[in-house]
């Protein structure tokens, strides 16, 4: 066998093109019934594929490992993206924010076309192939005909990392890789709800967004929507926040962030013989927001001035992350120092990996997927002896 991918999500598929467009033939090996299913998750409602930004503000956007992945974002970066996409016959549009969607919405007409464009180059896929570690220098397989061991003479692992386990990701991998002298870093949730102790009083709001925040943790600020839930918190708005929140900075939300303190105080004093909720509405507090508020900030200030500042810097007492299985993506693992600048493992010569596996942190909104379909084409292409940073053409 001349190379072997493991997992078939975005970056393993990504690599197998590449290792068959220059010549290979190409197994892929997925343990699944079905490949891309985190990919597939994902895109239910609606695939954000990547952002339209320059260069020069993508890759910032990733809090740990930009450095590492600049050149292969380069080479296959959001510009790149769009036209691979759109070259599966899958045209994409930016929205107002600035991320970009198939126009079909959907993950599953992107998979299909890619699928077989994949299987009109050769690539062979099994599923129900569960990796099962090293025999020796063989790599060891349970599949539905038994156990089988392969010897490739390249392959690439792209078998994610430690989030949402029902999908695939479950880091099974790790003291296999470990145990032959691959430094792995610790994984850590990242794109995760946030664990807040409610009172009672809040179950009723369950399920509310609550739209329009600012929100800091450390130094990382965020504006968008979370929505409140019996476990805590979650949404887009608090994910970018991660990094610092899982080393126990505080949240703080500005829950009126478009009003200056002065004029939202000015607000609250207009109060007269209204009630306190009425009051709070009259000054952009919904429902929810009030609640959030009354839950961390009781008995809150009467002088308007000081609840305006309560409102405009709302601490939110929390016990860290959700556990990592609930969180979108994961921090941590393959080091940089463990591999070469192919992405091919030191300590395991002619084993690449690519994707999740890789110790990289990003935030939704299309950065993450764009970090797994760059470092897969990297990893296959210098798999193959390719150079991993020559452009990208459809």
């Amino acid at each position: 066998m001349q190379a072997l991918v493991i997992g078939a999500g975005p970056a393993g598929l990504m690599a197998a093109g590449e290792m068959a467009r220059a010549g290979l033939s190409v197994t892929v090996a997925e343990a699944k019934p079905s490949p891309a299913r985190k990919f597939l998750m994902a895109g239910k409602s609606g695939l954000n594929l990547t952002r339209a930004e320059p260069l020069a503000a993508f890759v910032p956007r990733y809090p740990q490992g930009a450095d590492w992945l600049a050149p292969m974002l380069a080479a296959f970066g959001p510009d790149q993206v769009q036209a691979w996409a759109a070259a599966l016959g899958q045209p994409v549009f930016t929205g107002s924010t600035g991320r970009v969607f198939p126009v079909a919405m959907k993950a599953s007409p992107l998979l299909r076309a890619w699928l077989a464009q994949l299987a009109g180059l050769g690539v062979q896929l099994h599923t129900r192939w569960r990796w099962q570690g090293f025999d020796d220098d063989r790599l060891r397989f349970d599949t539905p005909q038994g156990e089988r061991t392969l010897t490739p003479a390249v392959t690439v692992l792209a078998l994610g990392g430690a989030s949402w386990a029902r999908l695939g990701s479950d880091a099974a991998w790790v003291p296999w890789l470990a145990a032959r002298g691959v430094q792995i870093a610790p994984f850590l949730p990242s794109n995760a709800g946030l664990a807040v102790a409610w009172s009672d009083h809040m179950q009723r709001h369950f399920g509310a967004a609550l739209k329009g925040l600012r929100l800091t943790a450390g130094p990382l600020t965020s504006r968008g929507e979370i929505a409140l839930s019996a476990r805590g918190l979650e949404g887009g708005g608090l994910y970018p926040l991660t990094p610092a929140l899982r080393t126990g900075a505080a949240l703080v939300i500005d829950l009126a962030p478009d009003l200056a303190a002065p004029t939202l105080a000015a607000r609250l004093a207009r109060r007269g013989k209204d009630s306190l909720t009425t009051t709070l509405r009259k000054a952009g507090l919904d429902a929810a927001k009030t609640a959030l508020l009354m839950e961390c900030a009781r008995p809150l200030p009467t002088d308007p001035a000081a609840l305006a500042a309560c409102i405009k810097a709302l601490e939110v007492p929390h016990q860290g992350p959700r556990p990592m299985d609930e969180a979108i993506s994961t921090a941590g693992g393959i080091t940089r120092a463990a591999c070469d600048q192919g992405l091919q493992l030191r300590a395991l010569p002619g084993i690449h990996a690519a994707g999740e596996m890789l110790d990289w942190d990003a935030p939704t909104g299309g950065y993450l997927l764009t970090a797994c379909l760059a470092t897969g084409r990297w990893a296959g292409r210098a798999a193959a002896g390719l150079d991993p940073a020559s452009p990208f053409s459809p």
